[in-house]
C-alpha cells in the first residue's frame, strides 16, 4: 500500500520549526556544492538549480528516510558526463534532452527495482570496492576541473590525456585565476576547520561574485559563467528519439546501481543514529519519482549524497521538511537572484568541486583496509584505477564484478581444517594436513560454506586426503556442518560418490551440528538414505563418545600420531 511523506510525519511545531531553519541553512551550504556538481554533469549552471526544486519534492512526498538529501551527486554526476561524452557537445540543448533522458531511464531501471524488492542490491557492492571506486571519481573529478582553477585550456575528457594536458600548459597558467582559485580553496578550508558551521562555500561564492561585478572579472580574463536563465523550470519530455535510448541504457544502469547502493547505505547509517525504522523498497520508489521529475523538469540524474545528508544533520534538520524548506528557498534564488549567478567565476566552481574531490579521496580508510586486509586493499586499488584510466561508468561495473567475484571466492574457497578438542574442552580448527586427525581413527572435518556444484570437488577431495594418508587408521570421518547451509542437486551427487568410495575403504561417513534446512536438502537428494541416522549426530562431543564407545578392535592404534598442536 502507497504511504506518502513517511519521512515528513508526524509534524509537530516545535520540529517543525527547527527543521524549516535547518532547510534554510542547509540551502545556504548546498547551492554552491550543486553548482559544482553541474560543472561536473557538463550541464547549465541553473540546472544544478533544479535538482534541489522538484527532486527535493518528490523524495519527501514518496521516499521513507527522514534524513536522506536527494539532488546532484558527485558519483552520478560523473558517471553521467562519462556516457554522454562525445554524443553532444555540453551543456547544447541536445546534450541537456540526452541526460534527461538518462533521468527517465534511471527512474525506470529504480521503479523496476522497486517492483522486484530488490532494495538488498545495495549488499552485494562491499565497503572496501566502494571506498576505491569513491577515490577513483575523486581523482576523476579533480583532474576534470584542475585545468579550470589553474586557468589551463583543455580540450580531453579522457582523465590522464586531460592531465597530460594540464601538465603540459602549466608555464601558461592564468595567474589572476589561480589567484582566485587558490583564495577560495583556502578560504573554504579555514571555515571548515575553524568555523565548521558557517557556510564557506556560499560566502566564498557571493564574494566572488560581488568581486567579479566590482572589478572585471571577465575583463581581467577570468572566465565568467555568463548568463543564467531564471525563472521556475517548465514541465516537459526530453525532446528525444527512440534510437537515443539503445546507447543510454548501460548508462542509466550504472546511475541506477550507483543510487540503490549509495542512498541505501547512506540512509541506514542515519536511520541507525536516530533509532528510527527504514524501508529500502520505499525509498526506491522515492528516488524512481525524483529522478522521474529531474527528466521532466530539465534536470539531471540526482542521487541521495552523503555529505547533504551530513549537512542536514549537522544543522538540526530531523524530517524531510527540511528539503522542503530547501526546495522553497531555491525556488526564490530561481525566481529573483539567477541575475547576479553570471559574474560568478568559473574558477570557483573549480575550486569547490576540487574541494568536494579532495573529500571523496580517502586515504585514510584505504590506509585501515591496506593494514587489516592487504588482497581487498589490492581490489579497492584496482576499482580507483579502472575509474581514473577508463572510465566511471565501467569503474561502477568493475565495483560490483569484484565485489560479487569475492562472495563466490568466499564460497568456492572456504575456511577448512580438522576439529581439535583442547585441554579446556573447547573446539579448535587446525589447518588440514598429512597425518592429522582428531584422534586416532577418527577425523572431524569442518567444511566453512554451503556445498554447491562449485566447492563440492574440493570438498571431496580434502576428504579423501585426509583418510587416504592413513587409511588403516581412519575408520570415521565426520563433517562438522555447521556453515553448510545449503546442498544442491550436484554436490549431493558427489556426497552420494564420496560416501560410496569412502565405505569401499572402510572408512564410515558421518555429519555433525546439520542445520536444519540442510537436513531437508538431504532428504530430498536421497543422501539421507545412505547416512545412517546413528552418523547423524547434534552435537561434536556426541561424535567423540559415539566414536569411543566402539569395540577396540574397530580402531587400529597403529595409525599416526594425532597432531594436535595449531601449525602455521
Amino acid at each position: 500500500m502507497l504511504s506518502l511523506f513517511q519521512g515528513i510525519r508526524p509534524i509537530k511545531r516545535a520540529s517543525a520549526l527547527r527543521d524549516t531553519l535547518a532547510g534554510i541553512a542547509l540551502a545556504a551550504m548546498n547551492i554552491p556544492q550543486t553548482l559544482g556538481y553541474t560543472r561536473i554533469a557538463g550541464m547549465p549552471i541553473v540546472t544544478g538549480l533544479y535538482t534541489l526544486l522538484f527532486p527535493l519534492l518528490a523524495f519527501a512526498a514518496f521516499g521513507s528516510s527522514r534524513y536522506l538529501v536527494v539532488s546532484a551527486d558527485s558519483a552520478t554526476a560523473a558517471i553521467l558526463a562519462g556516457g554522454l561524452n562525445g554524443m553532444a557537445p555540453a551543456a547544447s540543448a541536445r546534450y541537456v534532452a540526452l541526460a534527461g533522458l538518462v533521468a527517465l531511464l534511471t527512474a525506470l531501471f529504480l521503479l523496476l527495482a522497486r517492483l522486484l524488492e530488490l532494495g538488498f542490491i545495495a549488499d552485494f557492492l562491499s565497503q572496501t570496492v566502494l571506498a576505491g571506486f569513491l577515490t577513483g571519481v575523486g581523482f576523476q573529478v579533480g583532474i576534470a576541473v584542475l585545468g579550470q582553477t589553474l586557468g589551463i585550456q583543455t580540450h580531453s575528457r579522457k582523465t590522464l590525456v586531460a592531465l597530460a594536458e594540464v601538465c603540459r600548459g602549466l608555464r601558461t597558467m592564468h595567474l589572476p585565476t589561480l589567484l582566485v582559485s587558490g583564495s577560495v580553496f583556502a578560504f573554504v578550508l579555514l571555515l571548515r576547520k575553524f568555523a565548521p558551521r558557517i557556510p564557506g562555500g556560499l560566502l566564498a561564492v557571493v564574494g566572488s561574485i560581488a568581486a567579479s561585478a566590482t572589478w572585471n572579472f571577465a575583463g581581467h580574463g577570468i572566465v565568467i559563467i555568463g548568463p543564467v536563465a531564471g525563472g521556475l523550470p517548465h514541465l516537459s519530455f526530453p525532446d528525444v528519439h527512440w534510437d537515443d535510448i539503445l546507447p543510454l541504457v548501460s548508462v542509466a544502469a550504472s546511475c541506477a546501481v550507483m543510487i540503490l547502493t549509495q542512498s541505501a547505505a547512506t540512509s541506514r547509517v542515519y536511520a541507525e543514529r536516530h533509532q528510527q525504522t527504514l524501508d529500502e523498497d520505499q525509498d526506491l520508489l522515492g528516488l524512481s519519482a525524483a529522478n522521474a521529475v529531474a527528466a521532466l523538469s530539465g534536470a539531471f540524474v540526482v542521487n541521495g549524497s552523503p555529505t547533504q545528508t551530513a549537512m542536514v544533520e549537522s544543522v538540526g534538520g530531523s524530517s524531510q521538511l527540511a528539503q522542503v524548506s530547501t526546495a522553497a528557498v531555491v525556488a526564490l534564488v530561481l525566481l529573483f537572484l539567477t541575475r547576479p549567478l553570471q559574474y560568478l567565476p568559473q574558477c570557483v566552481l573549480g575550486a569547490l568541486v576540487l574541494l568536494v574531490a579532495v573529500r571523496l579521496i580517502n586515504l585514510r580508510s584505504l590506509e585501515a583496509i591496506r593494514r587489516e586486509s592487504p588482497a581487498e586493499f589490492a581490489l579497492a586499488v584496482m576499482t580507483a584505477v579502472v575509474v581514473v584510466a577508463v572510465g566511471v561508468e565501467q569503474g561502477i561495473v568493475v565495483a560490483m564484478i569484484v565485489s560479487l567475484l569475492r562472495i563466490v571466492q568466499h564460497s568456492y574457497h572456504p575456511r577448512t581444517g580438522v576439529m581439535m578438542l583442547d585441554a579446556d574442552g573447547t573446539w579448535k580448527l587446525i589447518p588440514t594436513a598429512p597425518h592429522t586427525v582428531t584422534e586416532p581413527g577418527l577425523v572431524m572435518y569442518r567444511f566453512g560454506a554451503a556445498l554447491f556444484y562449485a566447492n563440492a570437488s574440493r570438498f571431496a577431495k580434502e576428504v579423501l586426503e585426509l583418510t587416504g594418508q592413513a587409511p588403516s587408521a581412519v575408520r570415521w570421518l565426520v563433517v562438522d556442518a555447521e556453515a553448510i547451509t545449503h546442498l544442491d542437486y550436484s554436490a549431493a551427487r558427489v556426497v552420494l560418490e564420496l560416501q560410496k568410495n569412502l565405505k569401499c575403504a572402510g572408512v564410515e561417513l558421518g555429519f555433525a551440528r546439520l542445520p536444519w534446512d540442510t537436513k531437508e536438502d538431504f532428504n530430498r537428494h536421497h543422501v539421507a538414505e545412505v547416512i545412517p541416522p546413528a552418523m547423524i549426530f547434534a552435537r561434536l562431543h556426541d561424535a567423540l563418545d559415539a566414536f569411543s564407545k566402539l569395540p577396540k578392535a574397530n580402531v587400529l592404534p597403529d595409525g599416526p600420531p594425532a597432531r594436535r598442536e595449531v601449525t602455521s
